[in-house]
């Protein structure tokens, strides 16, 4: 009977957010202070019934299927894993702890954890340990006074790592692509070359989504990762072996990239931190797949990962451009009274985009609630309209003039695999794809075409939201806004919310920086959490809010506390 209850529960939830126009309750609608919105027709309110609908029975399922919980995670027993970056740096150069022990320690840690999470596809633990000998006799040498190793090796000593398609001399380089499963790096990618520089040693690579475009972590060469508050949950794509290491605190520091939420939406679902740096202000170089033109470029960015928020402001320092870094001030203060905190609960109902979970709204308005009464800062709810149309304007400004099919990509730019019978091959356990890659060559020559009326259509758009938000934020505005509806779903369930990636996606366009910031767990024992979005090139004031936030509400928690 309780099973009964709890489904008619939320059916009658369901029904309630499709009735409503921006797929809140009456309670939210009684506070909106924003032009009433034009009604939704009824065959798309229809729709949105029936996928919401659809996505109660697969859940269902699959928690019949999963059970309640997943296996627990290992303690962390070595205190060495709980400390942030930059302070294992200061202890290293201080004499402290030896990088050989900081070192030793995570690799420690990614042999506990990884049998069980999936998390790490390849290593270089012999060459990371030679590295952090190096380090400790540069320490001991005494070459460099303590403030000079800080300011030309504010990393050193200190273990890094990155996803599977960010190049690192020596180390797989596959984007999780079967064609790839052989190519090694030839040197690092710009931004670990940066780190390497900074002092950092580079000693795992971490899994991703097949070609790095989808939301969940697995491909044909390494397998599925697993989230370590749920392994029957999702880790997020496409950094989501990097979300979920750092997380395990198998790692302390790693790199992300982002064109569509790969970096926020792995921070989200396991509780870190990560940044997606303002448009053109860290190169990609190193990347695969390559931004197929100077547009694309500017959606794409390699960011900072991490359990502490006050790793992220040095990280990026390291490895933003240096032609560039002046236009961040990342040193100049921010006074938080001084700011104003836009917010906005979620998209405003977007097609086939699943409700933001009542947790996450909550969690924004404890959040607002402390800018408010205990900064004294000025908070405004706003309902940005375009931003229900978020998932057609990114997909629409993803096109590019030279298109290169999926289908292209998947074989590794050496001609064109054939979804269909690779469809045939996978059923019976053949292919060397995954459903979701052949599914995404199959629509990939669907939807707005380059150059066309609609797709003109669709930049105007996008140039007009991002009118909006500079106008709204200015040089001292930030927006508060959901990194997703919901904390991670189970395994394969995102195939049902595939749009639910819009909320990070269309920051991605617009060029804006986005740090994700974790805000504890929710009921299911999942982190929640939120994106914090700046005007381009202020950056600075997304870190310093989840710097802030991180003191207020606690930022990451160790996934063995639910044991």
């Amino acid at each position: 009977m309780k099973f009964k209850e709890k489904l008619k529960e939320k059916f009658k939830k369901i029904i309630i957010c499709c009735n409503n126009e921006n797929g809140t309750t009456k309670m939210d609608q009684s506070v909106k202070q924003s032009p009433q919105k034009p009604r939704r027709s009824l065959a798309k309110t229809c729709v949105n019934i029936i996928h919401k609908f659809l996505v109660l029975i697969v859940r269902c399922f699959l928690k019949y299927v999963y059970g309640e919980h997943g296996a627990k995670m290992p303690p962390i027993k070595n205190l060495i894993l709980l400390e942030s970056a930059t302070s294992l740096a200061l202890k290293i150069r201080t004499r402290k702890l030896t990088s050989v022990e900081v070192t030793k320690a995570f690799i420690e840690r990614v042999k506990e954890v990884n049998p069980l999470l999936n998390c790490v596809v390849d290593e270089c633990f012999a060459e990371a340990l030679k590295d952090a000998e190096k380090a400790d006799k540069l320490v001991e040498s005494g070459t460099f006074t303590v403030e000079e190793l800080a300011q030309e090796k504010p990393f050193l000593g200190v273990p890094i790592s990155t996803k599977d398609c960010i190049k690192v001399k020596g180390l797989l380089h596959t984007a999780g692509i079967h064609l790839r499963k052989d190519v090694r790096g030839d040197a690092d990618a710009q931004a670990m070359a940066l780190m390497r520089k900074a002092g950092a040693i580079p000693f795992a690579l971490t899994n991703v989504s097949e070609c790095c475009m989808w939301w969940e972590s697995a491909n044909p060469n390494h397998g599925r990762t697993k989230n370590p508050y749920d392994v029957n949950r999702i880790v997020g794509g496409s950094s989501g072996g990097e979300g979920c290491i750092q997380a395990a605190a198998a790692s302390v520091i790693g790199l992300g990239s982002d064109i569509g939420g790969s970096i926020r939406m792995p921070a989200f679902f396991n509780g870190i931190f990560g940044h997606k740096p303002s448009k053109f202000i860290v190169s990609n170089d190193g990347q695969y797949p390559e931004p197929l033109d100077k547009e694309q470029d500017s959606f794409l960015g390699i960011g900072p990962m991490c359990r502490y928020a006050t790793d992220l402001k040095p990280v990026l320092k390291v490895i933003a451009d240096s032609s560039k870094l002046k236009d961040l001030r990342l040193d100049e203060p921010v006074d938080l009274k001084q700011l104003k905190i836009f917010y906005q609960h979620n998209d405003g109902g977007a097609l086939l985009v699943t409700p933001v979970d009542l947790d996450i709204k909550e969690s924004m308005d404890k959040v607002v609630a402390h800018f408010k009464q205990t900064i004294k800062t000025d908070v405004k709810k706003v309902s940005i309209e375009k931003l229900r149309k978020s998932a057609p304007i990114w997909l629409a400004n993803m096109k590019t003039k030279e298109e290169i099919p999926f289908a292209c990509q998947l074989a590794n730019l050496k001609g064109s695999i054939n979804p269909y019978w690779e469809l045939l091959k996978l059923c019976v356990g053949q292919s060397n794809h995954s459903f979701v890659a052949l599914l995404t060559c199959l629509t990939d020559s669907n939807g707005v075409k380059y150059g066309t009326p609609k797709h003109h259509h669709m930049v105007k758009q996008r140039d007009e939201l991002l009118q909006e938000f500079q106008t709204m934020l200015g040089d001292n505005g930030v927006f508060i806004y959901p990194c997703h509806p919901t904390p991670a779903p189970y395994h394969y369930e995102p195939l049902i919310r595939a749009f639910n990636f819009s909320y990070t996606a269309i920051i991605n366009v617009l060029g804006l920086p986005a740090t994700s910031v974790p805000l504890g767990l929710g009921k299911e024992g999942l982190p929640i959490g939120l994106q914090v979005v700046a005007n381009v090139n202020q950056d600075r004031l997304c870190l310093a809010v989840a710097c802030e936030l991180e003191r207020a509400f606690g930022g990451w928690v160790a996934p063995e506390v639910l044991a």
